[in-house]
């Protein structure tokens, strides 16, 4: 298993509210798993992004989880960049 961030950047017309306690539940039977360890919105950006932290096989596992979240369905994910990511200090670090 390896960490993989995901940098999320939502449309800036998209209405998050409308959607996010779907969102969030989908998130949170992520967290169930054990698959995502963390995620949260970025703080006064231009447009709205947020930051999952995802512990799975490969980037193209959480690529194939993702398709499934409420504001992807929707279309209000205008980018998501599935990045590996080693920590080696912290919370996250072996």
């Amino acid at each position: 298993m390896a960490f993989y961030v995901v940098n999320y950047t939502y449309r800036a017309d998209a209405d998050l509210d409308s959607v996010r306690p779907d969102h969030r539940r989908f998130l949170g039977s992520l967290v169930e798993t054990g698959m995502l360890r963390a995620s949260g919105p970025l703080v006064d950006v231009t447009p709205p992004a947020a930051v999952l932290i995802f512990e799975a096989e490969s980037a193209a596992q959480v690529e194939e989880t993702l398709a499934d979240d409420p504001f992807k369905k929707v279309d209000f994910i205008a980018g998501a960049e599935i990045t590996e990511w080693n920590p080696v200090l912290g919370v996250f670090a072996s």
